[in-house]
């Protein structure tokens, strides 16, 4: 008779590695889930453990896992305008917006409940962790664009912008994700820079880049 197979040993997770298995798993679920239809017990067969267990590690139930899986999520989106400052401007722009374009693909639903509102688990902490990246997006362009003090113009223009991107992802989700990513892309870059134009007109600050940009062969 042919031997069995030894069977792996178990190997018991650290706490660091435990909690990290439960986010990934609850995140997964809320990304494909309306929070409010995401229960612990979901949670807990999602990752292969008890739901006693995902209790000891957030004795605040749901709404602490919500809140510290969403903190994850926002991490995450933050890393999507980690671009080097090299190059020119506009393709460091679409570069941004192709990974922040796939982590709304892969987020779909959870992206819509998040920045839609509405959610029972919705709370001014929650609120406060989605405005933090919006604020963490602003000015990460800002530095992108070279200027150091902003005028209110100029901040204005790019929180303008920011809002235009999200509700034409929530917009995109809404359309089946048409036109294609790529398309959406460019659509966005170029509102971008017909944004800072208006601005140009009225703020000299941004006149003066839109001026930089329109010299620069490279765009």
């Amino acid at each position: 008779m042919t031997p069995a197979a030894p069977t792996p040993a178990y190997r018991r997770l650290s706490v660091e590695e435990r909690r990290s298995q439960l986010l990934a798993s609850a995140l997964d679920l809320f990304a494909h889930r309306a929070p409010e239809e995401v229960s612990l017990d979901d949670v807990a067969e999602a990752a292969g453990v008890s739901r006693p267990l995902v209790y000891r590690y957030f004795p605040g139930g749901k709404q602490q896992l919500y809140e510290a899986a969403l903190r994850s999520a926002a991490d995450e989106l933050q890393h999507c305008f980690d671009e080097p400052r090299e190059g020119p401007l506009l393709p460091r722009l679409a570069r941004t917006l192709d990974r922040y374009l796939a982590f709304v693909d892969q987020h779909d639903t959870g992206f819509s409940a998040l920045l839609q509102g509405g959610s029972v688990v919705e709370t001014s902490r929650t609120t406060a962790i989605v405005d933090g990246v919006r604020r963490a997006a602003a000015e990460h362009i800002v530095s992108h664009l070279g200027v150091t003090h902003p005028g209110r113009g100029l901040r204005m223009t790019v929180r303008m912008w920011i809002t235009a991107v999200e509700a034409s992802s929530l917009i995109w989700l809404d359309e089946d994700k048409q036109p294609p990513a790529g398309e959406l892309r460019d659509w966005l870059v170029e509102q971008f820079v017909a944004m800072l134009t208006v601005t140009a007109r009225r703020d000299p600050q941004t006149d003066a880049l839109v001026r930089a940009l329109a010299e620069d062969p490279r765009h």
